[in-house]
């Protein structure tokens, strides 16, 4: 296992720097400095956006990043925690609206293929993306528990809808979930090759094609 010690926090400052700062009042808004670096992570991953990288781009020294946010670790749990709230609930939600698995499942690959693409802002998913090549073990398995735990809700009403009889009693829910996972996590990486929202929105019909009938 790689310690947040290390590669968590890049660049920090000794513990003397942050504690100078922490009685001065604080000369930039916080959510606004947290929005560009969650645009930051979202567009290059963890592993590629450097603390040097995110002062830049939040327009903020590192003693204030620090005082403020904790080392880049913790900034990239709070970004992915506010991603998940304002760009990433959408698949949450379908799932706890429709009435069957697989309206939730179509919904949530419908609304994946508009927001994996939508202008002015990264393509794909971000916790998707973050994970490529990252090499800090907490980080890769935090964002690998997110992701399993996505796949284990869709399973979860998958299997509530076998056990009502809306899907046939020899459904495998497992790998039926693990299957619509592998859609969306495909779709957000074709997202970022170039894929428009129409070829999304194609690919997801394709996929609907397999979904067992009553």
């Amino acid at each position: 296992m790689v310690s947040g010690g290390k590669s968590g926090q890049e660049g920090a400052p000794a513990r003397g720097g942050a504690a100078r700062t922490r009685g001065r009042p604080r000369s930039f808004d916080r959510a606004t400095a947290l929005e560009k670096a969650l645009m930051a992570f979202w567009e290059r991953g963890y592993e590629a956006t450097s603390v040097s990288d995110l002062t830049r781009v939040m327009d903020i020294g590192a003693p204030s990043l620090y005082a403020a946010f904790g080392d880049k670790r913790s900034l990239f749990e709070e970004v992915v925690q506010v991603y998940g709230e304002r760009y990433g609930s959408f698949g949450s939600r379908a799932l706890a609206e429709e009435p069957t698995a697989r309206a939730g499942v179509e919904r949530m690959l419908r609304e994946a293929a508009v927001e994996y693409t939508a202008p002015g802002r990264p393509h794909g998913c971000l916790v998707i993306h973050a994970a490529a090549n990252c090499s800090t073990a907490e980080v890769e398995e935090s964002l690998r528990e997110r992701r399993n735990a996505n796949i284990a809700a869709i399973e979860e009403r998958i299997g509530a809808d076998v056990s009502a009889g809306v899907l046939p009693p020899d459904t495998d829910a497992a790998a039926l979930a693990r299957y619509a996972g592998a859609v969306i996590q495909g779709m957000s990486q074709q997202a970022r090759d170039g894929a428009g929202r129409a070829e999304l929105a194609a690919l997801a019909e394709i996929a609907l094609a397999v979904w067992p009938r009553p």
